[in-house]
This record gives structure tokens, sequence and C-alpha cells, in this order.
């Protein structure tokens, strides 16, 4: 008998296209999108920016200073549309006149995180550049003390390093896009499940099936199996989409460092939540459109505050403090564990734990609901 109500569901759900498209195709449009979308906001390093140089000064001294600053990647000559001016005064390399500084003109739409970049990419070869001329002049009286300044490095990785004390690291865009829309779309589960459910409730399906002395128990894990199944095939497809697909698109392909069987582990406790939580809705409404409403809802503030929408690392710190409340920040927060830390079943044991605690209270509570309606013929 059970085997015959999962066969049921499957058959239910596989027939339900537009749910599949759903939990499919659009977690995979998002994960697409956002990962080439926000590329260069997750990864600096890689921004380039348009300038025009007007020089001022006409030196050799200038010239040699222009043509240093378009060997760095981080400065496109472009003067039919540049976002940004540099104008060189007159005399601005010589070291003993003062107050002579590079006039900088904003010329596009550039907002204020990424002048702070270009800020800090231009002062670093102006200083590398300052640094090599004073050697020089410095050449004929000290010897040793210019070739001491010589050698010295402006580079990030000769200055300093960067470590983290909790061990917490900055995602790229397809580290961030894909987890996220994973645990998204795994929470649309709602869909399919609430119109089954509500369906076989007014064809009073679920009364005959207790006069068949089939307990609400065997109702609701005949429902859970088949959704068990298909979040288990939407992880795989969406971090395929991650690890093959969005590098198409020359942005950063998704690098799991992390266990497989973390991964199941995880994927588990997050569709027992997700599940916990569709049931609970789908018992609780009255009408399809009521449960996908509520559901679609529910989905958007969970993911709003849990970290989905919006990268948790960039919210004010009383913001993450609220994400903790969200089952999806848990869930997104174990699929970051084993992207950037390689971690093992036992690091994601906790957010597991807490997933799959969450979703058999959902489902426990779900079950009391539905057996009460179906007690009352309602």
């Amino acid at each position: 008998m059970l085997w015959a109500m999962i066969k049921k569901e499957f058959l239910l759900v596989g027939r339900d296209r537009h749910a599949l498209i759903a939990l499919f195709v659009m977690p995979a449009i998002f994960i697409l999108v956002m990962s080439v979308a926000l590329k260069e906001q997750f990864n600096q390093e890689d921004i380039s920016f348009k300038i025009e140089i007007i020089d001022s000064d006409k030196s050799k001294e200038s010239k040699k200073f222009i043509k240093k600053l378009l060997k760095s990647s981080a400065f496109t000559l472009d003067e039919t549309e540049p976002e940004l001016r540099i104008t060189i005064p007159k005399e601005y390399y010589d070291l003993s006149k003062k107050n002579k500084k590079l006039e900088t003109v904003v010329l596009g739409s550039i907002k204020g995180d990424l002048l702070e970049v270009f800020k800090a990419k231009l002062l670093k070869e102006v200083m590398d550049f300052k640094l090599k001329q004073m050697s020089k002049k410095i050449k004929k009286t000290d010897f040793q003390a210019s070739k001491a300044m010589k050698k010295m490095s402006l580079e990030y990785e000769d200055l300093f390093s960067i470590s983290y004390e909790k061990q917490e690291a900055i995602p790229s865009s397809t580290q961030q896009s894909v987890p996220s829309w994973i645990v998204f779309g795994m929470f649309f589960v709602i869909i399919p499940m609430s119109t089954i459910f509500i369906n076989e409730r007014k064809q009073n399906t679920l009364s005959r099936l207790t006069t068949m002395n089939v307990s609400i128990f065997k109702m609701t894990l005949a429902k859970t199996v088949p959704y068990l199944v298909i979040n288990h095939i939407q992880v795989w497809v969406m971090l395929g989409v991650g690890v093959f697909i969005v590098p198409l698109f020359d942005t950063p392909a998704l690098e799991i460092t992390g266990s497989f069987a973390a991964i199941e582990v995880l994927s588990f406790g997050l569709s027992l939540s997700a599940i916990g939580l569709s049931v609970l809705i789908a018992v609780s409404a009255t009408s399809a459109e009521q449960a996908t409403t509520i559901g679609g809802i529910s989905n958007i503030l969970l993911g709003a505050i849990g970290g989905v929408m919006v990268p948790k690392f960039i919210m004010p710190e009383s913001m993450q403090n609220l994400a903790n409340i969200s089952p999806m920040s848990w869930g997104l927060d174990g699929f970051l564990d084993i992207f950037l830390k390689s971690a093992d079943v036992s690091m994601v044991s906790y957010s597991a734990g807490l997933l799959a605690l969450f979703g058999l209270i959902a489902l426990s509570v779900g079950m009391m609901i539905l057996n009460y309606r179906i007690s009352r013929g309602l």
C-alpha cells in the first residue's frame, strides 16, 4: 500500500510540468544570471576602468608614467567613452614642486565602492612610480639606498597578508549564487505539494484512505519521499549548472572542494526542512491559490532575511543576527562551508541537524492539522 501511494505521488508530480519548471528551470536561470551579473562585484581584482589621459606635463617622465599605467590590467585607455579623465599637471614630476597632484574627473556613472577601488589602484601605480623616481634621484649620492628602494614592491601580496580569524572568506559570485538559489528553489516544492494536497482533500481522497486504515503518518510519508528525491536531483542539477554552464559566460566556475558526503547530508536536512514547511502550509490553506501565495511570500521573506537575496557578509550586524532565524540561512551557511572551507560531514552536521529538526517539527504540526481537518471533514 505504501509503495503504491508513493508511486501515485511520483505520477502526480510528473504530470505537473509548471511545477517542475519552477523547481528546476527557475533556480538554474537565477544561478546563471546572478553569477554573471555579480562577478565583478565579488572579484575586485578583475575590475578595469576606462580612462582618458590628458598630459599637460608632456615630459619624458609623464610619458613613462602613462605607459606604466596602461600596462596595468586595472586601466584601459578609451578616448571615446571614458569613465574617468586623469590630467597630469605641468611639472608634476619635479620633486621640488609642492601641491602638484593628478586631477581626476568622473565622467561616467561610477558607484562609491568602485570609486574607492579606482583610487586604491591609482594610488598603487603613482606610489610605485614615485619610488622609482626617488631611487634614480638619490642614486648619485647613496647607491645602496637607491638599490634598496628599487627593490621595494607595492604589490598587495608583498606588503601584507589577510586571514580570517573565524575562517570566514568572501565567496565568488558563483559560490554565492549557486547555494543561494539551490536553497531558494528547494523551498518551492510548496507549489506542487499544495496543489496535490488540496485537490485530494476536496475530492475526499484523504478521507477515503483513512477509512482504509491508512494512517496520517503513512499519507505524509508517501508525499515526502518523492519530494526528497526531487530535491536531491535539484541539488546536483544546480551544482552542474555552476560547474559546467556558468564558465561558458566568462564567469568563475563553481569549485567543489568539500566532501560530497557533506553535500548529501546537508541536502537531506535542507530538503526535509523545505518539505516540512511546505506540508504545514499546504494542510493549513483552504485553496491551492492561498497556499501558493502564502508559500511564495514565505519563501521570499525567508530568502531576504537568510542571505539569499542579499549576501549576509554585506548586511549590517543586526541583520546578520536576524538571518539566523531563517532555515534558508542555515542551509546557505552549510553550502558555503563546503565550497569555501572544504567542509566534511562533521562540519555541516550542525546546520543539517537544525534543518532536519525544523522539518520534523513542521511535519509533526502539519500531520496534527491534517488529522484534525480530515476528522472534521474540512
